[in-house]
């Protein structure tokens, strides 16, 4: 098949009118994927002055208006005129006083696709004219509060993260939105209305953090979950010490210091042979074994029948045998430096990694030769190390690795460059009286996806399509290789809307299902290394000879464009926050430490892949060309870190807040205490003449020192009232709210909907759960279209659960069934009960 040369969004024309982050993030990833973009600042330029704009705005022209003016704005709708997207993250309405009203344009011009990337929803009563800054959003949404089993053991709470995790998956979301539009309104030439509010793609980011099984069996408590449990009820304070918190941990997830003198993130819970490679590589799995420790045949057997205490692959493991294990562990460690102890278990096959700096990280070999860090020749602070894509297709990876610098431009330039490239366009959708009226079906309805994944991030990707309409059957071992901590209990949030089918696809016969399966489908999808693809015929070529023309995503742990020295390194989200930087950050660097939120990266590699999955589809229907899209957790840790993850001559020490005592980034933007609770200021010096005139700030201009004097002024009120008078002067500030006060006042019984309607947070509780849990859990609802239906994905159905459906719809009779169950060849399930208890 004929390989296209073109970047896959090539001829797509973006008007980014994005401030802050998450704006500029979205339209920088579609000029990486090929889109013409014109980026739009203020007069004063950029609101948020900061060198991560040399990054937000690469391969973009910059040219600055006044909209408030009649010449200005009059520019601004002529470079609108020549878009196919427009872009803005402002409060809602703003974009509209100021003259450019996104229905309005869209019913002018049905082609038209914009995207609104509003701090809170649009429909949210409450929130919707807040300021709503990054820090806002996050102490709003439960991000800074309770942060953490850790946090939670050493009494700090409420936290600070500097990580803008609500603009990262906001970024994530609203690309893949724009995205699928663009495809559909291939169908039918009309475009669409979309917003995407930053505090809702944060609470998705966060799934794993919010849902809540109730009567979970006490097999899944971690010793930190206990140690809480036990302190609550016997009124002992929260002071455990970082030193004492290791005690805690599960010796196949902690961090163990080396040689020499540094940190390494051993991750191997919940499987067996993760974690039995670990202690060979260490010496220690042969004298463990002579010491007794027990093996568990069947981890999917209630606990009460197990034939041990327990077993290696167990997460977590009791404390008994944790503490011994650990012991030994640590002595191990000891023996070798960090980096050698990186070597071999990357190439033994371990999930494990030293823990290093971002500066070290975009810095490292690895992330320079995978095209992970790419260099670019910023005008401002030249010879720049910049992230790389979030997103590829392989076909041509190798020219997104090269992105051109942000460009000044003026305004005829702009409108030159924009109406050249909608000059060269071929149109391939109706134009004009041609444009049809919205399908009012799912943007993805009628494609079928098969899903080999596993864990979160692989799982999470296909998940996401399913709110599309997509048809995706998850295929699964007969024998599970991980424990149900993992293996069971994370697919409640992740095997949602699926088909699930057990299978032992490396049997001839189950191979054959295999092949059956990759015939019926458009899109095949896995999380593992290079090295394991043509050993399972996932290779281009064998996929292309069962069904010639389908579409491939897979996701990897260090992946990047290219190869580099750890591109089949194994591992997991917490692997490359410790890789990263994010634990030094979040922890100091002494005593690294994870970021409190489970799945932190791996949702986002998610929806990355997501992303890939949809410019796959859109440029297949473009060129007719089979491709293959991938992401990497390495990919998505970088925009996680897009305010830090940067170097160049002369830059700055890497000093934003890091540790435990950060509370914020400076005396204006900080926790506070109040007379009754906290208050995030998310405020600058710039708005000193505001706050002063707040009654209880008003010699705030004059203090010798700021943070002294609003550490006393904020205690002499409740924080209620400090909310309501900042807001009131357009200050942005903040209550910390529990992700369990959200759930709490916006939980409603599952209908079938997604609660779009409840504003900026909607949670749906399943009383009926398949698990025989009620279960409780965040919508799928941060993508809102006008034009196009979202659906409310099913419960996650038991494992095995549609095993016969799937192999009659394959063509297999009954007796033929039946016989490969009792084989096990195929499955129906992998226990008694679907959360072994």
């Amino acid at each position: 098949m004929k390989t296209s040369k073109l970047l896959p969004l090539t001829g797509v024309r973006v008007v980014d009118f994005g401030q802050q982050i998450a704006g500029p993030a979205t339209a920088m990833v579609l000029a990486d994927l090929g889109a013409t973009v014109v980026h739009v600042d203020p007069p004063q330029g950029p609101q948020w002055d900061h060198p991560a704009n040399a990054i937000l705005h690469r391969n973009k022209r910059c040219l600055r208006l006044d909209m408030k003016t009649a010449a200005g704005l009059e520019q601004a709708l002529a470079l609108v005129a020549k878009a196919d997207v427009v872009i803005e993250s402002f409060r809602p309405g703003v974009m509209q006083r100021l003259g450019l009203d996104f229905d309005r344009l869209q019913a002018e011009r049905p082609e038209l696709i914009t995207l609104s990337m509003p701090g809170f929803a649009s429909n949210d009563q409450l929130r919707r004219e807040w300021k709503a800054t990054e820090a806002v959003v996050a102490a709003t949404s439960g991000a800074f509060t309770d942060m953490g089993f850790n946090r939670v053991l050493m009494g700090l709470n409420p936290s600070f993260s500097p990580l803008p995790l609500g603009s990262a998956y906001a970024t994530t979301l609203a690309a893949s939105a724009v995205v699928m539009a663009l495809l559909e309104r291939e169908k039918t030439g009309r475009g669409d209305v979309i917003e995407v509010p930053i505090a809702a793609a944060l609470m998705e980011g966060l799934s794993y953090n919010s849902i809540v099984i109730d009567g979970l069996p006490e097999r899944y408590k971690t010793m930190r979950e206990e140690e809480i449990e036990y302190r609550k009820a016997n009124n002992i304070p929260m002071d455990v010490s970082y030193a004492d918190l290791q005690e805690y941990l599960d010796p196949f997830y902690r961090t163990y210091e080396c040689a020499d003198g540094r940190m390494f993130y051993c991750v191997c819970p919940s499987h067996r042979n993760h974690a039995r490679r670990a202690l060979e590589a260490l010496g220690l799995y042969e004298e463990l074994v002579a010491e007794g420790l027990p093996e568990v045949e069947d981890l999917h057997l209630p606990i009460s029948e197990w034939e041990g205490e327990t077993s290696i692959g167990v997460y977590p493991l009791p404390k008994k045998w944790a503490d011994i294990i650990s012991a030994k562990m640590k002595q191990a460690f000891l023996t070798k430096t960090s980096a050698e102890w990186g070597v071999i278990f990357g190439e033994s096959g371990i999930p494990g990694a030293p823990h290093r700096t971002t500066r070290e990280w975009v810095n490292d070999e690895h992330t320079n030769t995978a095209g992970l860090i790419v260099e670019v020749d910023d005008p401002e602070f030249g010879r720049m190390k910049q992230p790389g894509p979030i997103a590829w297709l392989e076909s041509c990876a190798e020219q997104m690795l090269t992105p051109q610098p942000r460009k000044q431009v003026g305004f005829e330039e702009a409108l030159a460059e924009l109406s050249a490239v909608a000059a060269q366009e071929t149109l391939t959708c109706p134009q004009g009286a041609d444009i049809g009226p919205a399908r009012q079906q799912g943007w993805l309805e009628g494609l079928r996806v098969l899903d080999l994944t596993n864990v979160i991030a692989g799982p999470h990707s296909t998940a996401f399509l399913t709110r599309f309409g997509a048809e995706v059957i998850k295929l699964d071992p007969v024998k599970p290789l991980y424990d149900p901590l993992i293996g069971t209990l994370f697919t409640f949030q992740c095997g949602m809307g699926k088909k699930s089918a057990l299978v032992d696809i490396m049997s001839s016969e189950g191979r054959d299902v295999f092949n059956r399966l990759v015939k019926s489908v458009d899109m095949v999808v896995i999380n593992a290394p290079e090295r394991q693809m043509k050993s399972l015929g996932l290779d281009h070529d064998s996929l292309q000879a069962i069904n010639p023309g389908v579409l491939f995503c897979r996701l990897d742990c260090l992946g990047g464009p290219r190869r580099g020295p750890k591109t089949d390194y194994i591992g997991y989200d917490d692997i490359i926050q410790a890789h990263s930087g994010i634990m030094s950050r979040f922890g100091g660097p002494d005593t690294p430490e994870e970021h409190a939120h489970l799945g932190t990266l791996d949702v986002n590699c998610g929806f990355a892949a997501g992303l890939g999955m949809a410019v796959a589809l859109y440029h297949q229907h473009k060129t007719g060309e089979a491709t293959r899209a991938r992401t990497s957790l390495s990919a998505i840790t970088n925009l996680a870190q897009i305010p830090f993850a940067f170097d160049y001559t002369g830059r700055g020490p890497f000093d934003e807040p890091s540790g435990r005592e950060a509370l914020g980034y400076d005396a204006l933007s900080h926790f506070y205490a109040t007379r009754d609770g906290w208050l995030y200021l998310d405020s600058n010096r710039s708005e000193l003449p505001r706050l002063k005139r707040i009654e209880g700030l008003g010699g705030i201009a004059e203090a010798d020192n700021i943070a002294d004097f609003l550490t006393a002024a904020f205690r002499q009120a409740p924080t209620a009232y400090w909310v309501e008078v900042l807001q009131a002067a357009d200050i942005a500030a903040a209550q910390p709210l529990g992700i369990e006060q959200l759930r709490a006042q916006y939980s409603r019984a599952a209908d079938g909907r997604v609660g779009v309607d409840q504003g900026s947070y909607a949670f749906s509780v399943y009383a009926d759960h398949p698990s025989g849990h009620c279960i409780t859990q965040i919508d799928h609802y941060s993508i809102r279209p006008t034009q196009a239906p979202i659906f409310a994905p099913t419960e996650t159905e038991r494992f095995g659960a549609s095993t016969r459906p799937v192999l009659e719809s394959l063509g297999y009779g009954m007796a033929d069934i039946d016989s490969m169950i009792e084989r096990k060849i195929a499955g129906e399930g992998w226990g008694r009960e679907f959360l072994p208890s």
